[in-house]
């Protein structure tokens, strides 16, 4: 069979199969897998992890069962082996989603799965629901018997973020073994434009507290010369960017450029809802601030509210911060130059607390190999165009983890989650076409893997 011929039939398979995908979708955002049980209970993750314990047993993979992780969540993990001296093939999902946030803000039921100008809304339609559909739909398309072997995982508290799958993975070497690995939480950079997810950003959060006086002092007989500790706070936050909004930690780079996919600064300005005549922050390109750059966020401030607020000079102020990382950049030494400019920068001589509340390091995927041609040629095949790359500004520690335990493996990032899914925020959601075009891109590249592999 030639490549052409392949690719029709296995196109329409999957297009045929897309009925199901929506029905697939419609039971997986039902399940509110919110991995919190302050907010949700926990048989809601449980429902969802053995409705894709079934689904992909039913798709063919012969090993499956529920592993508990150290966080208590509920690990899915199923395998079929290939045949022998062919590649093994890993495929990562997860099946935990983000609270619905202001359930007000939705224009569509948060658990019910609706179309809508093309797409379809609910929480999870996309990330990362949409990617376990992504994923039963190829397996679907290619039959039980796969000339390789093939592994899937998906996880049940990626959102959370309490590290249960990647000390599972550490604890548990052998079990998730494989040549390649695709991490299905990714997408491409606006929908119907392959894309490969080459970078992550690592972080460092922190809580500062600023303390100036033993308590709070009526602003009109003191104000003036009382060390206002929010006055000192805003100071010190004030000192993290330049005139141009660029991060300025003294110590780390930040005039890195990106060399992959640009992202125009219109399209943007229309993704992120910047509002009219209010200018982008930073003297580089959107895709070297997203990407290549460290990235400084104020996430949060104690300070009374103005609702309630008095006549009063505050002797304390916290805030919570965020630096995001980019490859290169190590984050204990982008630790100490935060901690040290931090207190470098305090004003007159106020007394400083910092609390490390979370570390986490960059990743880069290789961009060579096997796998990787195979999977650029499916996407072209897919897509009818050629896959670009992209960085991604947020962080998927388990990728280190994967990369740190499998070293000869490679490691792809990808998916259905393009910008207009509005993942995490209200009226997420998937464009159908990218499940159909990513599933067939998986398809093929199962296949094309093989035969590069024989």
């Amino acid at each position: 069979m030639t490549d052409d011929s392949r690719t029709a039939e296995l196109r329409s398979k999957v297009a045929a199969l897309m009925p199901q995908a929506k029905t697939d979708l419609t039971q997986l955002v039902s399940f509110k897998s919110v991995a919190d049980p302050r907010q949700f209970p926990p048989e809601e993750c449980e429902r969802a992890a053995q409705w894709v314990a079934d689904a992909f047993a039913a798709a063919g993979l012969t090993r499956v069962g529920l592993h508990e992780t150290p966080d208590g969540s509920k690990a899915v993990i199923a395998a079929r082996p290939g045949p022998p001296g062919a590649p093994t093939v890993l495929l990562y999902c997860h099946y935990d989603v983000q609270p619905p946030l202001d359930p007000a803000a939705w224009r569509t039921p948060v658990w019910e799965l609706t179309e809508k100008n093309g797409r379809w809304y609910g929480r999870g339609a996309a990330d990362c629901k949409g990617n376990i559909v992504m994923h039963l739909t190829a397996l679907r398309a290619l039959g039980p018997d796969l000339p390789l072997g093939v592994m899937m995982v998906a996880e049940g508290s990626e959102e959370q973020g309490t590290g249960g799958l990647e000390r599972f993975v550490e604890a548990n070497p052998d079990l998730l073994r494989a040549d390649t690995i695709l991490i299905g939480d990714c997408g491409n950079f606006a929908a119907g434009v392959p894309t490969l997810t080459e970078t992550l950003r690592g972080g460092v959060s922190v809580i500062v507290t600023v303390r100036t006086m033993a308590g709070p002092l009526h602003s009109g007989m003191f104000g003036g010369a009382a060390p206002d500790a929010l006055a000192a706070l805003i100071h010190l936050l004030a000192s993290l960017r330049d005139a141009h909004g660029n991060t300025t930690v003294a110590g780390l780079q930040n005039d890195q450029r990106w060399s992959g996919v640009q992202y125009g600064e219109d399209q943007f300005r229309t993704d992120a809802g910047v509002l009219r005549g209010v200018e982008l922050i930073g003297d580089g390109s959107v895709s070297d601030m997203l990407w290549a750059r460290p990235a400084l966020t104020v996430l949060g401030i104690d300070v009374p509210p103005v609702v309630g607020s008095t006549a009063a000079i505050q002797p304390s102020a916290r805030a919570r911060l965020s630096l995001r990382i980019p490859p290169g950049t190590d984050p204990e030494e982008a630790r100490k130059a935060l901690f040290a400019h931090l207190e470098a920068n305090t004003p007159g001589n106020a007394e400083l607390t910092i609390e490390l509340d979370g570390i986490g390091a960059p990743f880069r995927s290789g961009n060579g190999g096997p796998a990787r041609e195979a999977m650029e040629a499916a996407l072209a095949a897919s897509y009818g165009r050629a896959a670009t790359t992209q960085g991604q500004g947020g962080s998927i520690p388990l990728c280190n983890v994967f990369a740190d335990t499998y070293p000869e493996a490679e490691i792809m990032l990808l998916g259905v989650e393009e910008p207009k899914c509005l993942i995490h925020a209200p009226n997420e959601s998937v464009d159908p076409s990218e499940i159909e075009h990513m599933a067939l891109a998986e398809a093929l590249f199962l296949l094309n893997y093989a035969d590069r592999s024989g």
